[in-house]
This record gives structure tokens, sequence and C-alpha cells, in this order.
């Protein structure tokens, strides 16, 4: 309850209030110091003047002039003076005051006397004295035989002006203490706008709100400490949210992918299962519909082979390149090994010109990417001859002279189980992988591949 009802000061106005403390407790020290220290200045010089005319009075007495004969003769500007003589039993035994008789009372007791027996000198401000009733400053001197000379200021308002300290000496540190809390309040709202910023931004942080880093702090170091937190923070949200966008991504595609998997595989499972029914219900078929019905089964198996495969590779690449091993590959010879094995599979022309180019890669994604790209143009270009060509820098060119593909499919032929014509697909036996797995296997060798139609279909692609 008592921890409730406190007022809670924010972080500016207490920072506000620790300099003003120390700004005040420094020129209140100060000024204190300085004024004693003026103060005690004007004594000791007043003093001193005093302390010229004891001294004056003792080499006259010693001269054996007596102190009737002295006074009088020096004037130290100082106004009227009183004039003791004490002995050293503390007798008055001159006092040139003849309004009053000589004072009967000890004054070895007094402040000023005891000082100068001690010291040869003393003095002390604004004592009353009792024989005439008066305010006095006393200045003693020793003198010889224990006498002590004692001469007297009266204490009138002039004399009280000139001990008090200076006034302009206040004011000019009433006026630095003004100057130093407007500075006091700069500091704390300078300091305590990054403070401000970054207890809005935690606020921000905790509720899972977007944080962005175009708010200026003060350029100082606790803004610039702030404004890294906040840098920091903001890269580590961003690429947070990176990465839960690619999960999500990876998880949408593998949904995507096995509801295409389960739609692909229908149609050769069914027609696996009608031939196989066929013949194990109808064992008087003539022995050429038996074979054609065993081709059926063992071009479906193929095909479901072939998919199985592209399935495994395509989910392997999805797992990230940290799946993937690399080694130097020269790209030369594996597009030579692949445009001459293709070459015994069709009747169409495949060129190539490729300089030598090494690169880290994995050997079986290059060799699908070429592959695929090969079948690809020899399923559905229709065309003639089939070019690859590449520069020096790794920049690759795979085209046809065929057909090519309608514009509105062109934005879509990588996607994984696309296809332009699904019944011509089908009965060439694609999976409908092959483009995927080709836009896969460059981005994981750093490139990207895009397609369009010039005079046929034309691939181009980076490696390296």
């Amino acid at each position: 309850m008592v921890m409730a009802g406190r007022i809670r000061l924010s972080f500016r106005s207490r920072v506000l209030l620790y300099l003003l403390a120390l700004c005040w407790i420094l020129v209140g020290t100060c000024m204190t110091f300085q004024y004693r220290r003026e103060k005690e200045f004007k004594k000791e010089l007043l003093d001193t003047r005093l302390q010229i005319y004891n001294e004056y009075i003792i080499n006259c007495l010693r001269m054996g002039i007596s102190p009737d004969s002295v006074h009088g003769l020096p004037d130290d500007g100082t106004g009227q003076l009183r004039v003791t003589v004490i002995d050293s039993a503390g007798n008055v035994v001159y006092d040139n005051n003849t309004s009053t008789p000589y004072p009967s009372t000890n004054h070895n007791d007094r402040p000023e006397i005891i000082t100068a027996r001690a010291k040869g000198v003393g003095y002390s401000t604004a004592r009353h004295s009792e024989s005439d009733d008066t305010d006095y400053f006393y200045s003693a001197r020793l003198g010889d035989n224990g006498m002590v000379v004692r001469s007297a200021a009266l204490y009138t308002h002039s004399l009280k002006e000139f001990l008090r300290a200076d006034r302009t000496l206040l004011w000019i540190m009433a006026v630095m203490t003004l100057l130093m809390s407007l500075a006091g309040f700069m500091v704390a709202r300078r300091i305590s706008q990054s403070i401000t910023r970054l207890n809005l931004f935690a606020a921000r942080a905790e509720r899972g709100e977007r944080i962005y880093n175009d708010e200026a702090f003060p350029s100082d170091e606790l803004g610039s400490i702030a404004s890294n937190i906040v840098r920091l923070y903001v890269q580590r949200d961003q690429q947070h949210r990176e990465a839960m966008r690619q999960e999500q991504d990876k998880i949408r595609l593998k949904k995507q992918l096995t509801n295409n998997i389960n739609h692909e595989l229908k149609t050769p499972v069914a027609s696996m299962l009608v031939s196989l029914e066929l013949l194990r219900d109808h064992p008087e078929l003539p022995a050429e519909k038996k074979a054609e019905f065993i081709e059926r089964l063992y071009a479906n198996a193929k095909r479901l082979n072939s998919m199985l495969k592209d399935v495994s590779v395509i989910t392997r690449m999805d797992e990230g390149t940290s799946m993937i091993e690399k080694e130097p590959i020269d790209l030369r010879e594996l597009v030579d090994e692949v445009a001459e094995e293709e070459r015994l599979r069709t009747d169409m022309r495949i060129v190539t010109d490729v300089p030598q180019i090494v690169i880290d890669g994995n050997r079986q994604l290059l060799e699908s990417v070429f592959r695929n790209l090969i079948d690809n143009a020899i399923a559905y270009s229709g065309g003639t001859e089939i070019s690859i060509t590449a520069d020096s820098d790794g920049n690759f060119t795979v085209a046809d002279n065929g057909c090519g593909i309608p514009e509105e499919h062109l934005p879509h032929i990588f996607e994984r189980f696309y296809r332009v014509d699904k019944g011509r697909s089908r009965a060439a036996g694609g999976t409908g992988l092959g483009l995927a797995i080709v836009k896969n296997a460059v981005a994981l060798h750093g490139g990207c591949i895009t397609a369009a139609n010039d005079n046929g279909l034309k691939m181009t692609f980076r490696l390296g």
C-alpha cells in the first residue's frame, strides 16, 4: 500500500533532480566557502591595519613616550579608535576612552588577549564592551614584559558594510546556478530521449508489433547504443520472420507435393490394377493380348519409378544445401556426356558449345538439369535441333527450334506438376517435376532460370 501511494517520477524527472541537486550542492558549497573566505580576508585586512597602529604604540612606549602623547598622532583611516594598554596581570593601565572610568575587570579572559599572549597577535569580531556598552572590532598585540596593546574600532554601520562579503559574488553564483540548472535540464532531456524511445521499443517488441529502424536517436554514446540495440533487434526480427516464411513455404510446398503425388499416382496405379485384374480373371486371353497388358504394366511401373526418383530428388533439394554434397565439376565434360547419351534415344540433332568451366556442384543434380531440359525438348518441342551453349562466366542457353510454349503458360512451367497439355504429357511419360527439379537445382548452384519463345523454346540460366 505504501509503494502504491508513492509518486513515481519519470526517468527524465529523476535525472533532472539528480543533476540539479548536484549542481546546487556544488554551487552552494562554493558560495559558502567563498563567502566565508572573503569575510575572513576583510577581517584580516582590518586587523593588519590596526596591528600597524598597535606596533607603533608599542615602539613609542619603548622609547618612553606615554600613551596620552602617542594617541592621535597617526590615523589609519578606520575612524575613531579606542586604545587600551593591559599589563601582564590583565589589568587595564591605560584607556583613551575618557567618558568612562577604566575597566576594573581582568582582561586576560578576553579572546583577543588570550590569542595575543599565545601567538603574539589576536583579534575579535563584534564583541560587546561592558564598560561603555558598545560593540567593537578588537585587535591586540603582545608587547614587552607581558604588556598587551589593544586597539578597537567602533562596530558601526560603515564597518559592518566593510566586513560584509561582496554580494556581487552571490548574484554571479545565482546566475551560474540558473545556467547550470538549464544545462542540466537540456542534458536530462537529451538522455531521456534515448531512454524513452527504448522504453517504447521494448513495449512494442513485447506486444509483438512490427518494428522499423526509422527513428533517429541523439548522436551521443547512449543514442548510439540505443540505435544499435534497435537495429540488431530489427535485423533479428527480419531474419526470424524470413525463417518463419520459408518454413511456412516449405510446409505449404510439402503439402502441395503430397497432394500432387497422390493425384499423379492414381492414373498409373489404376491402369496397373485394371491390367492385373484382367490377367487374373481371364487366363484364356490370347497371348498377344496378355503381352499388351504386360507392356502396359511395364510402362506404368517405369513411370512410377521415374516419379519416385524425381520426388526423391526434389525432396532432397527442399531440405536445403546442407544435404547436398558438392565437388569440383567440369561442366563441358558433363554436358558432352549427357548429350551423347541423349543422342542414342532421339533423332533430333543435339549441338553443344561449352567452354571448360569448373564449379563446385553436385554431379547428379547438374546432370538432371541438362537431362531434363533435353528430355523436355525431345518430348514436347516437335523440333529437329537442340543446342546447348555457354560463355566462360557460366551463362547457359538451352534452346530448340520447335513450336515453343503459349505465352500464358511460360510463367508456370517451372511449377511442380504443371503441364501445358496434360493428356500429351502423361502419354509421353512425364512426371510433371522435371522443370521444377531444374529450377531448384539451378538455384542451389547460385543461379536462376528463365524461359522465352525465340524460334522455339529458349532456356537461359547461370551456374557457378
